[in-house]
């Protein structure tokens, strides 16, 4: 873990963790993970957390999402489908469905709007009540990370592709761009106040990036996620703070940094945990901090031993760790 503080949720998945989502209006950490689960627990105020339900998928559950009034769960697999659970009833039906596996889920600021991203090279847009798609994007390559805030929704794909949508005209690509990173995309995610998205490369690169052309000198990139080695390593997530708009990156080296994209800034790097780390969440107020430890595949299969570690932290985030700092005059 990253700090002995750290509380560790249990009972864990039983194969890797795949994506990590809090609810907006409750301490509960819905997980999907590669054993077929996606599993939902709440968080009490003493750190502890207690299971609460769960469901399967056919194959690997890839991706999970929570609606924006935290009454639902949408989830995306292997299996090409898209399944909801209903938090109330405990109902699970599939809402979505692509010609591939459903690499990304996510519950749009507008209305009760769900955006997949497969990697069937399409984004489609689902609202839950029709079993049909209300609308399809045709993207360059298969979509491998998708995310949205207000009317901003980015994804990136495969062969480096970047495509920026503005959700006020969903079923066109606003702005295409290729990644200012020279390898393979792992993770885009928004900027809270919507004006652009930092990506992360399998090669321990962050770039942050405005999306109208006047910010465009503030655009950067920084390198994370190394040791003294030269060893380098992917950039699995990035999480960006609700309420300070600083970020974490987590990576293959199986540590974690805060970082302020505005003051050039790492705020705090975290101790090496025993393993990967593939994905992370901040909750609605930015209080929590998840991190799910496991094997990230960067090796391959014949890394994948019964003997890697699936775990997943808690971590209480301190303000003095994650507020931005004044950067100082020169």
């Amino acid at each position: 873990m990253m700090d002995n503080k750290d509380f560790e949720v249990s009972p864990a998945p039983t194969d890797s963790v795949s994506d990590l989502d809090f609810s907006p209006t409750a301490d509960f950490l819905a997980v999907s993970s590669w054993d077929n689960q996606v599993r939902v627990y709440e968080v009490q105020p003493s750190g502890i957390s207690v299971p609460k339900t769960a469901y399967s998928h056919e194959s690997p559950a890839l991706c999970v999402t929570w609606s924006k009034d935290g009454t639902k769960i949408v989830s995306g697999g292997a299996d090409k489908a898209g399944r909801m659970m209903d938090i109330s009833t405990g109902q699970t039906t599939q809402i979505a469905q692509h010609d591939e596996p459903i690499q990304c889920a996510k519950f749009l600021d507008q209305g009760n709007i769900l955006a997949t991203g497969s990697w069937d090279k399409t984004v489609k847009y689902w609202d839950l009540r029709s079993p049909q798609p209300i609308g399809t994007v045709q993207l360059p390559e298969r979509c491998y990370s998708l995310d949205a805030k207000g009317p901003l929704m980015v994804v990136g794909t495969a062969e480096k592709h970047v495509c920026i949508f503005d959700l006020n005209n969903p079923t066109v690509i606003f702005k295409q761009s290729v990644s200012p990173l020279k390898w393979q995309t792992r993770v885009v995610s928004c900027f809270t106040d919507g004006k652009g998205y930092a990506i992360g490369s399998i090669e321990g690169r962050v770039g942050i990036q405005y999306v109208e052309d006047k910010d465009s000198a503030k655009n950067f990139s920084f390198k994370c996620h190394r040791d003294d080695a030269k060893n380098v390593y992917a950039v699995n997530d990035i999480s960006f703070h609700p309420v300070h708009g600083t970020f974490s990156t987590a990576g293959g080296d199986g540590t974690v940094s805060f970082w302020d994209k505005d003051s050039k800034q790492r705020l705090k790097p975290f101790p090496k945990t025993n393993g990967q780390i593939c994905s992370t969440a901040f909750n609605h107020n930015g209080t929590i901090f998840a991190y799910g430890v496991s094997y990230d595949w960067s090796k391959g299969y014949k890394q994948a031993l019964p003997s890697n570690p699936i775990k997943i932290y808690l971590h209480a985030v301190r303000d003095d760790e994650i507020k931005p700092r004044t950067s100082k005059k020169r």
